[in-house]
């Protein structure tokens, strides 16, 4: 049996198909592109040839109706939207109310326990940044919601004179890494992904003085700028999402 994995986020659409016991034929197009072109153009990119699709989405419920009848009708099957629980595979949810956490966060979570098995923070560094707790015994902790590296560029940008509207780059990113930049560009990439480093490792700081020495699971789209920023190597995972949605597909079966 193949199934067919969606992480439908905010700027990226990623997919992969989970067929015996790993996952192949991954992929992924922005929003952007499908917001110009039409959901449509998804029956040329993503495999038919599955027995059950497994959706993530956090790009909001006209989306998620309009991806469902392109999925069912290109693939000829269900479509399966999952949801955020309040366990699942060992992980505990330490939210009030379980409907508040996006599922992709919950989702990202449950890959990360379920391979590492070990206190863990979990980054997802995308239009916002996430960061969330996971104790030993698999208890979340909570989490943290930040603007992404992006997001912040742009708000600097939007809400000053001086400062121009600018994209951050994966190549302004390479070239500003250290803690001081030489111009208005590098000074705006320096400090916004500075201040996201600055987040994740206060809370690895959180953990390791409570005894957790936890491991930091990163993903996301802009993980790439983060990577040489961090004073520790982290456990690196582009499709953290698929993964937990194969874990949870795992698990179901």
């Amino acid at each position: 049996m193949s199934t067919l994995l969606v992480d439908a986020g905010n700027t990226r659409l990623k997919w992969g198909v989970l067929g015996d016991g790993c996952i192949h034929d991954t992929g992924h197009v922005l929003q952007a592109e499908l917001a110009d072109h039409g959901i449509a153009i998804l029956r040329a990119r993503i495999p038919r040839n599955v027995d059950a699709v497994w959706v993530s989405n956090v790009a909001g419920p006209t989306f998620a109706t309009r991806l469902a009848g392109v999925l069912s009708a290109h693939c000829d099957c269900e479509v399966r939207f999952v949801h955020t629980s309040r366990e699942a595979l060992g992980l505990r949810n330490a939210y009030d109310d379980v409907r508040q956490m996006g599922v992709d966060r919950w989702v990202a979570m449950v890959g990360a326990w379920h391979s590492l098995h070990r206190a863990v923070v979990v980054v997802d560094a995308g239009t916002a940044v996430t960061i969330d707790a996971v104790d030993s015994d698999g208890q979340h902790l909570g989490g943290q919601i930040i603007p992404g590296i992006g997001l912040m560029a742009r708000a600097l940008g939007s809400a000053t004179s001086d400062i121009p509207v600018f994209e951050i780059s994966d190549e302004s990113t390479a070239r500003s890494t250290g803690m001081f930049g030489r111009s208005t560009e590098a000074g705006v990439a320096n400090g916004a992904v500075n201040a996201v480093i600055g987040a994740i490792e206060r809370a690895v700081d959180v953990l390791n003085a409570s005894g957790c020495e936890p491991v930091t699971v990163l993903t996301g789209g802009d993980a790439s700028a983060m990577l040489p920023a961090l004073a520790k190597t982290p456990n690196y995972r582009p499709n953290l999402v698929l993964d937990g949605l194969a874990a949870l597909l795992d698990h179901d079966q």
